[in-house]
C-alpha cells in the first residue's frame, strides 16, 4: 500500500504543471525560432543554471565515466529534440502520453511478473488508438517523433541510474545537460541563427528552462524526500492529463473523446507499472 503525503502531492503537481507550462511556452516560440532553436535554448540555459548550482568537478574521472556522460547528454538532447519536434505537430497531451511508452518498455524488460505485461499491453492499446489508422487528424510524423522521444527517455532512465552511482546529487545531470546543450548548439544556430541572441528570445528561453528543468527538478527532489519511489511513479502518471489540460488552456488544443480515452489508458498503465515494479518511471529533464 502506497502512502501519499499531502505536501509531496502538492510538490509533484506543481512540478508537472511547471513542466507543461514550460512546454506550452516553448511551443509558442516555435514560430520565431523553430523547435530546434527552442530546444537549444532550453537545454543550454538549463545547463548553465545547473552548472552554477551544482558546481561539479570536471576532471579526475575515468574514460568510461566521460563516455557515460556523453551518452547521457546525447540521450537527453535527442529526447528533448524529438519531444519538441512532436509537439510542433501534435497536441502536447498526446505527445506526453506517447512518450511514456519508452519508460514502460524499460519497466517491462526488467519485469518478471505477468501483470506488467498487461500494463504494457494497455499502453500499447492506447498508443494504437492514437495511430494514423484510427486518428487521421493526428500527424504521423509527430507521433513518430513522440515515440522516438520515448525511446530516448527509456535510454535516459537506464543511463541516469548508472550516472547516479558515480556522481552526487544532480552533478552528473549538470554535466550531461552541458554535453546536450553543446551538441544542440549547431542545430539551433542553423535553425534560428542570430535570432537566438535576441534579448526577448533569450529571456523567454530562460523562462522555459526555469519552468521545464530547474524548478521541476527542485520540486521533485523535495517530493522524493517525503514519499517512496513507487508513490513518485504513481503521481508522475498524472502528467499526460496535466499536459492535455495545459495545452487546452494555454494553446487552445482540443482532444477528441478517443484521444482522451487513449491518454487515460496510458496513464493507467504508467500507474500500474509504478505500483508493481522495482523499476519506476522517472521524469525527463
Amino acid at each position: 500500500m502506497i502512502k501519499l503525503d499531502g505536501l509531496a502531492l502538492i510538490y509533484m503537481v506543481a512540478a508537472m504543471v511547471s513542466t507543461q507550462v514550460g512546454s506550452a511556452l516553448a511551443k509558442s516560440l516555435f514560430v520565431q525560432v523553430g523547435p530546434f532553436g527552442v530546444v537549444c535554448l532550453r537545454v543550454g540555459l538549463a545547463a548553465l543554471m545547473l552548472m552554477a548550482w551544482q558546481r561539479p568537478r570536471l576532471a579526475g574521472y575515468s574514460a568510461k565515466t566521460y563516455q557515460l556522460l556523453v551518452m547521457f547528454g546525447l540521450a537527453l538532447a535527442v529526447m528533448n529534440s524529438c519531444f519538441y519536434g512532436a509537439i510542433a505537430r501534435i497536441p502536447i497531451g498526446v505527445a506526453v502520453a506517447v512518450e511514456f511508452s519508452g519508460p514502460l518498455v524499460v519497466a517491462m524488460v526488467h519485469s518478471r511478473r505477468w501483470i506488467d505485461g498487461l500494463w504494457v499491453a494497455l499502453a500499447a492499446l492506447g498508443i494504437g488508438l492514437l495511430s494514423p489508422l484510427h486518428r487521421s487528424e493526428l500527424d504521423s510524423g509527430g507521433l513518430g517523433l513522440a515515440l522516438l522521444a520515448g525511446v530516448a527517455w527509456g535510454l535516459y532512465m537506464l543511463l541516469s541510474a548508472r550516472v547516479g552511482q558515480v556522481f552526487k546529487g544532480s552533478q552528473g545531470l549538470a554535466l550531461a545537460m552541458t554535453v546536450g546543450g553543446l551538441s544542440l548548439l549547431p542545430w539551433g544556430w542553423v535553425a534560428a541563427g542570430p535570432a537566438l541572441l535576441s534579448p526577448s528570445i533569450l529571456g523567454l528561453g530562460l523562462v522555459v528552462a526555469l519552468l521545464s528543468s530547474a524548478l521541476p527538478c527542485s520540486l521533485e527532489m523535495a517530493a522524493l524526500r517525503r514519499i517512496s519511489m513507487h508513490g513518485f511513479g504513481v503521481l508522475l502518471s498524472l502528467e499526460p492529463a496535466i499536459a492535455a489540460t495545459t495545452g487546452f488552456l494555454g494553446l487552445g488544443e482540443t482532444l477528441t473523446v478517443q484521444m482522451i480515452v487513449a491518454i487515460g489508458l496510458i496513464m493507467i498503465a504508467a500507474a500500474g507499472v509504478a505500483l508493481s515494479q522495482s523499476v519506476v518511471v522517472m521524469p525527463s529533464e
